[in-house]
């Protein structure tokens, strides 16, 4: 088989996303190595280029939760079911995707127990033991978990019945403080997708009908997707003192008075690889930002039978891994097969060094994103490095900014949403009163849910799009994953 052929074919493994964007998505999964299936209905196996994916979001967010004050935590599995059913409106969310522990052996337990599905309730359990004054607030926990909720539908990364994240609980003397973590929390979830994973978002708050269970107010940063959807990719709640009422949890405040402590809750889970494959793959793989790639360059030796070419791109790795995430491939296939393989994986900067290149003394940067190629001086090839993940960074992000831009649409009666819905992909911006009745009706005849109440709030109209009467506020309404 010719070289070019051997590349088409790999190239071609792939359907083309115009064509079926499932299963475009589902290719590139399982062609980039990222998981794989199992015989248990809706998990997955996370491959190891997929999990040092989610290893490096871990790293990224560990460091800023830690240099806010927050500290990790492990809390057990199973939560018991009086324990669950503490909080009335909390269970009643999450009743239909819990699953239950009954047996174990052959003696069938006293108390079910569920494997949790999110731990609001073993946290409020633990902090009714430890908190008495006011002087143990703010206690600002986090946990790197899994969780399972049994989904009828699931997809790799993004609805899994087992999936790993992070959920961060805290507790605080007062509202305010309770409110101002949650914004805080809300903007570090936003910073890390546009600055690090170069992901445009939406920052909002959600309505009531799609807020957290048990929660006073939900907010959310959207994405959109490639194919128009929405992908709600962190939240961070607000609990007020509910919670806290139900599980009895006190402390003396600073007039020596019994008071109880204002909660919040915040998460960002695998999901989030899900949403980098559909942000800024293309139909020749994946397309990963440069944070969290886990590999950053692949060097590649052309003509490497020659004398030098292979020393000398070991002596490029050797130097450049004590800065960036750097691999090589001296194996013997060819340039072409190599070329689209780390295509396939997304490696955002490959590195040809042959038999010419040594003799000026440069090497060949190729940007994955875009194919460029830039001839850079070996003598200053860690600047010429750093400047090009940067380039990718903002790269991709504009590109995905601007499909985004191009892909929002703005209607003023319910006639024109609904054309929209049904002929754009994308989302639409429209004004609500703020009753459930209008949000039901449009998620029922136009097939659209609310994504959220932006904070950036513009004025299109001064009537609801779907009842006409007076609007409290614009809202993004889209398809979502």
């Amino acid at each position: 088989m010719s070289e070019q052929k051997g590349n088409k074919k790999m190239v071609d493994a792939i359907t083309p996303m115009e064509e079926d964007f499932a299963k475009w998505y589902t290719d590139i999964v399982k062609k980039a190595e990222l998981m794989d299936y199992t015989n248990v209905r809706g998990c997955m196996v996370i491959q190891p280029y997929g999990f040092a994916i989610w290893e490096n979001i871990q790293r990224i967010l560990d460091t800023e939760f830690k240099e806010l004050g927050h500290e990790n935590i492990s809390l057990p599995m199973f939560i018991p079911e009086s324990l669950l059913q503490k909080e009335k409106d909390h269970v009643e969310g999450f009743a239909p995707e819990v699953a239950w522990v009954t047996q174990c052996g052959d003696e069938v337990l006293q108390e079910r127990m569920c494997v949790r599905p999110t731990s609001e309730t073993l946290f409020c359990d633990y902090y009714a033991k430890v908190i008495h004054s006011y002087r143990d607030l703010p206690m600002l926990y986090n946990q790197w978990c899994s969780v399972v909720r049994w989904e009828k539908t699931t997809r790799p990364f993004l609805r899994s019945v087992e999936f790993h994240w992070q959920e961060g609980h805290t507790m605080h003397e007062t509202a305010q403080d309770a409110m101002a973590e949650t914004e805080q929390m809300l903007n570090v979830y936003a910073d890390f997708c546009e600055n690090q994973l170069a992901i445009p978002v939406i920052k909002g708050r959600k309505t009531d009908k799609e807020k957290f269970s048990g929660a006073e107010a939900t907010y959310t940063i959207e994405a959109m997707m490639h194919d128009g959807k929405a992908l709600q990719s962190g939240t961070s709640h607000y609990f007020g003192d509910g919670f806290a009422k139900a599980f009895d949890i006190t402390f003396q405040d600073r007039d020596n008075k019994p008071s109880h402590p204002f909660q919040t809750s915040w998460g960002m889970s695998t999901r989030i690889i899900g949403g980098i494959i559909m942000t800024h793959g293309d139909n020749n793989g994946l397309v990963l930002p440069p944070a969290i790639a886990p590999i950053q360059v692949m060097i590649l030796p052309i003509a490497q039978h020659k004398e030098g070419v292979l020393d000398k791109a070991y002596e490029l790795r050797d130097r450049l891994k004590r800065t960036f995430r750097v691999k090589i491939d001296d194996s013997e296939q060819s340039p072409g097969w190599k070329f689209a393989q780390y295509e396939m994986k997304g490696v955002p900067l490959r590195l040809e060094i042959g038999p010419k290149d040594i003799e000026k003394n440069q090497c060949v940067l190729v940007r994955r994103h875009d194919r460029e190629k830039i001839f850079v001086s070996l003598e200053h090839l860690e600047e010429a490095i750093a400047e090009q993940l940067e380039a990718v960074r903002k790269g991709i992000y504009e590109k995905a900014l601007n499909r985004r831009q191009e892909m929002t649409f703005t209607a003023s009666t319910f006639d024109e949403m609904k054309d929209i819905a049904e002929h754009k992909p994308g989302f639409i911006k429209a004004m609500w009163c703020g009753d459930l009745a209008c949000e039901e009706k449009i998620k029922e005849e136009a097939g659209l849910s609310s994504r959220c109440i932006p904070f950036e709030q513009e004025q299109i109209a001064d009537t609801c799009v779907c009842c006409g009467k007076p609007a409290k506020s614009m809202v993004y309404w889209g398809k979502s994953y």
